[in-house]
């Protein structure tokens, strides 16, 4: 899809070809593959990239500048062969935001990453975030973002702060809920949701995958594309070129003129959060007319049918003194409340002989 290393246009060409599913064929295999390409013409979709939208080396376009195209905020860096959101230290947090407003309908962002650092497993934090909002260069909570965001949120989360909850809990997850982490997870928001760091997002969370992304010695890539109100993501993370569903949600209505950008924190625990590119695609679809129906803008962020999940937290089983006690409480009240119900019932019909007489 994006260009891997020097032999850029080969790459790019088979990319794209991965897709819509295929892969380069030896000669052999080359009818068989002109003619699924023919097949697959009417599915494929235009691409278009877009500078202004896009990150690359040397990065000339970040910066204070007028005619910068993207802001640095907090400690984020400039490198030659990438820009550092935070580095492998504590206490950190470092951004990268787009100036211009994206007004595609449909779209495609290709993020190429590194995550590395000297922590071991589960002792290094706390990930990165990639953005599409309606605001921009604002510090928080959320991977050094702001919480209670317009827009949609892709987190590539590498700590699991539910876990290591329950863990000094010395309780256990259900068999159903445990994660792996790294996990990738998307997430969008008309405002009004908060992230639960507590719980990695998993309350309003569309969907997600385990990960494997820190400390490889090959690339990872990952791409987010919007066609036709429907959201997915891919990574590319195993040194195969090859893409990998990890989200897939329809029913997405995303306003236009959000603004993309990329976050990064660091807490107790660090890591360095590298972005190598991002790369932007203006992708052309025929849409027919009854999808240009119901393809109409929207102005708040929304997903159709949209349940937000909860945390299915089990109850713990009560000991047998607390039922016991539940159970003769119930009994006494139960004993008293007939008690008083005979009290009164014998003294209304003393009141009804005397009135009689």
């Amino acid at each position: 899809m994006s260009a891997r290393g020097g032999a850029a246009g080969k790459m790019a060409a088979e990319g794209r070809l991965r897709c819509v599913g295929l892969r380069l064929a030896p000669a052999p295999a080359l009818p068989l593959l002109l003619a699924t390409l023919v097949l697959a013409r009417a599915e494929q979709t235009e691409e278009h990239f877009k500078r202004e939208h896009s990150l690359t080396k040397p990065y000339q376009g970040v910066g204070s500048s007028s005619s910068a195209l993207w802001d640095l905020l907090g400690n984020a860096m400039v490198m030659t062969q990438f820009i550092r959101l935070t580095p492998d230290q504590q206490s950190r947090q470092g951004a990268v935001w787009n100036r211009v407003p994206c007004y595609l309908r449909d779209w495609e962002m290709q993020v190429h990453f590194k995550i590395h650092g000297q922590g071991k497993k589960n002792l290094n934090g706390d990930g990165f975030a990639l953005w599409y909002t309606k605001d921009r260069m604002q510090t928080g909570p959320v991977f050094g973002s702001k919480d209670n965001f317009l827009g949609l949120g892709v987190f590539v989360d590498t700590y699991p702060n539910e876990e290591k909850q329950q863990e000094a809990q010395k309780r256990r997850y259900t068999p159903g809920n445990q994660r792996v982490f790294p996990y990738i997870s998307a997430m969008v928001n008309n405002g009004s949701l908060s992230y639960d760091h507590d719980h990695d997002g998993r309350p309003t969370e569309l969907g997600g995958c385990t990960a494997m992304v820190r400390n490889l010695d090959h690339d990872t890539f990952l791409v987010i594309r919007y066609v036709k109100r429907r959201l997915t993501v891919m990574i590319d993370i195993d040194g195969k070129h090859e893409w990998r569903d990890c989200v897939d949600v329809p029913g997405v209505r995303l306003p236009r003129g959000y603004y993309f950008g990329t976050s990064s924190v660091t807490g107790d625990l660090s890591d360095n959060h590298d972005i190598i590119s991002l790369k932007l695609y203006q992708l052309t679809v025929e849409r027919t007319p009854e999808e240009e129906k119901w393809d109409r803008e929207v102005f708040l962020p929304v997903v159709d049918n949209m349940k937000l999940p909860g945390l299915d937290v089990p109850l713990e089983p009560m000991s047998g003194l607390a039922l016991f006690l539940i159970v003769f409480f119930s009994l006494v009240a139960a004993v008293f409340a007939v008690v008083i119900g005979i009290i009164v019932y014998n003294k209304w019909q003393e009141q009804s002989r005397k009135h009689f007489y």
